[in-house]
């Protein structure tokens, strides 16, 4: 009869008696093995603030979860918004209203709640060139990312290119699928020139 052998590296048991330093070592040691590395990295400033508030084992360990489970949250923020391949940064509270009058912060403010994408409801943003269109457009596509949604942007012209490419190569229905597996999807229109550019290389 044989066993497997664990690949997990499991940290070796310590004295609690033993020298500060070998303890700082234990918990260097389980925390890279656990994959927490907030508490790697803070947990010797919050134990000096816990000692100072004297608070209790479980506050000091609620305190470190708590600030892993934050840590990691915004870290998930962060991939989702760079997954979705924005152009260029834009968030809605950067929006110039004053330069758009016709669109008010209160149906920004709507559109900042992913509600309306969790019920599949489409969105539109209509108006002359230079009115914030995409501004807007990436702004609600990043709002919605860090609301923990999978956002896909791209361009008319990008998109009508890969499922033509994908179609020529016999991977269409890939393509349609990826492209299914997302919450929301962010389509910019393309300028006269950028869709002059395109129908001249069709």
């Amino acid at each position: 009869m044989t066993t497997t052998e664990t690949t997990a590296q499991i940290p070796s048991p310590r004295r609690d008696t033993g020298p500060e330093e070998a303890v700082d070592t234990a918990i260097d040691e389980a925390c890279r093995t656990l994959h927490l590395p907030t508490i790697r990295s803070r947990v010797q400033d919050m134990a000096g603030e816990a000692m100072r508030q004297r608070s209790s084992y479980k506050d000091f360990l609620a305190d470190l979860l708590e600030a892993e489970c934050a840590e990691r949250e915004e870290r998930r923020k962060l991939r989702l918004v760079r997954e979705a391949n924005f152009p260029r940064p834009k968030r809605l509270e950067d929006f110039d209203f004053e330069e758009n009058p016709n669109v008010t912060p209160e149906l920004v403010g709507t559109l900042s709640d992913p509600a309306w994408v969790r019920a599949g409801q489409p969105l539109c943003l209509i108006g002359d060139s230079g009115t914030g269109k995409s501004h807007l457009l990436i702004g609600i596509g990043t709002a919605m990312a860090e609301a923990g949604l999978k956002v896909r942007y791209t361009t008319t012209v990008n998109l009508v290119n890969e499922l033509a490419e994908a179609a020529d190569e016999k991977k269409l229905s890939r393509t349609i699928a990826r492209y299914g597996r997302v919450d929301l999807l962010c389509l910019d229109l393309c300028r006269d020139r950028d869709y002059a550019e395109w129908a001249g290389s069709a």
